[in-house]
């Protein structure tokens, strides 16, 4: 058992929501980053105890693109405000990671730096991948590199180079030490060397009990990646996109099967594979501009906190705003929002209700964080599922046809009756099954008496 077990995390992409601008000319400090406290106290009261926020860190643009690792990015305010922030964090018992961007770094970055001036003579020159200095770029500085997406802006660190793992390294203990961190979200961690991330994890289980290192994963096997040897977690992307295609599709045997797979590749066992659930982010289109059905916006949420994972909200999507790439950018996915043009939300706005009564049942529930996963009823549009720990058992069923639909759910456990928490009403067990009648697109969360 760990914190981030029992976590339910809010996600804020802070350059976004603070309203920082696009570029950053290194000027004097604009302390934005305490404009967003007041989103402590509304991630708590949607059900939320841990917080994802980045990139922090001084950069350039998006903040993908570090320029110094030891410093706020001035958009957003200096490392005091930092403090102050994950200190008002931990009074209020919400845990908080920050992404590591350490892949790649911006241009602007010293070690770059000193090679664009030093040139064969820099001491850095094999802080990067493949720096040819018989090669050209699009900047015109004589040499060419590696890079992370095609993109010349992020240069591809190597992480095979001892100086550069220490380095790294030593980032990651001032973090802890100078603000007090309890995890990290390792952007590209799907291109990052394995033995970078062993050391990492080596690193991590020095420096604080339960330090929490989470990677971005898209494609693949995760158990490459999550295991005792390199991370805890990777963002559960199979999940993702199994959510929304099969709720737009009307097939629960995608997620169904998706679900199978992941537990597959735990061998058998959620606690072999806690991934990072989630319905979007920060580089994926709003959950309600996917969905050909916005009704379906329960049914998925639903999904993503009781099936096995760690559920995340990203800013914004409690409410059902919108957002989509616009012209390749990424800009409309990461708004600026003012909190207090959401002031009655929970009482006025049905997305942000149903968030905040799935993070309330999620955070009471050690069956939903611990418990291991069994399939109950299966059909294309209607679905049902039992999670157990230690005696405890929570039945999940849902219904995404579009007509109301009555099933009964095979159910061999210890209750002998179960209290809807969505209806509020009493169910008892009948010849070993629950009968319920769904209307179209709803679902319950049956908890033991």
């Amino acid at each position: 058992m760990a914190w981030y077990d029992e976590s339910v995390f809010y996600h804020i992409y802070p350059l976004g929501l603070s309203g920082a601008p696009a570029l950053n000319d290194y000027g004097e400090t604009q302390h934005r980053l305490r404009d967003l406290e007041p989103w402590i106290d509304h991630l708590l009261s949607i059900g939320c105890n841990a917080l994802y926020i980045g990139p922090l860190f001084q950069s350039v643009g998006h903040g993908y693109e570090t320029t110094d690792y030891y410093k706020l990015d001035c958009r957003l305010g200096d490392n005091d405000d930092l403090k102050h922030f994950v200190q008002t964090c931990h009074e209020k018992d919400v845990r908080v990671i920050l992404d590591g961007v350490f892949n790649h770094t911006g241009r602007d970055f010293f070690a770059f730096e000193d090679i664009k001036e030093q040139r064969e003579n820099s001491r850095y020159k094999d802080w990067y991948c493949n720096v040819n200095f018989g090669g050209n770029n699009e900047y015109n500085d004589g040499f060419s590199y590696d890079n992370w997406g095609g993109y010349n802006l992020l240069v591809k660190l190597n992480q095979r180079n001892p100086e550069v793992r220490n380095y790294i390294y030593d980032v990651i203990r001032f973090w802890v030490s100078e603000f007090d961190i309890d995890g990290i979200r390792l952007d590209a961690a799907d291109v990052l060397d394995f033995d970078f991330m062993k050391g990492m994890r080596s690193v991590a289980n020095e420096i604080k009990p339960d330090f929490w290192l989470m990677g971005e994963v898209i494609h693949g096997e995760y158990n490459r990646w999550v295991n005792a040897e390199t991370l805890h977690s990777v963002t559960n992307y199979h999940l993702n996109k199994a959510l929304w295609s099969g709720c737009n599709d009307l097939n629960f045997f995608e997620i169904a099967h998706t679900v199978k797979r992941l537990y597959d590749m735990g061998g058998g066992h959620y606690e072999n594979m806690r991934l990072y659930n989630f319905a979007d982010n920060h580089d994926v289109e709003r959950i309600i501009n996917k969905l050909k059905n916005r009704s379906h916006f329960g049914a998925v949420h639903t999904l993503m906190y009781t099936l096995p994972g760690i559920p995340s909200i990203y800013y914004g999507s409690e409410f059902g705003i919108e957002g989509r790439k616009e012209n390749g950018s990424d800009a409309p996915l990461r708004p600026c929002l003012h909190l207090d043009d959401y002031a009655d939300a929970q009482e006025t706005n049905p997305y942000t209700a149903w968030i905040t009564k799935l993070g309330n049942i999620r955070r009471t529930s050690h069956a939903l964080a611990y418990g291991e996963y069994k399939e109950l009823l299966l059909m294309n549009r209607q679905y049902a599922f039992m999670r157990s720990y230690e005696g405890e058992d929570v039945i999940v069923a849902l219904n995404i046809d579009d007509a109301p639909a009555t099933i009964s759910i095979p159910y061999s456990g210890g209750q002998a009756s179960f209290t809807g928490s969505i209806q509020n009403k009493p169910y008892d067990v009948c010849d070993g099954r629950i009968e319920i009648t769904l209307a179209p697109g709803e679902s319950e969360i049956f908890l033991a008496n």
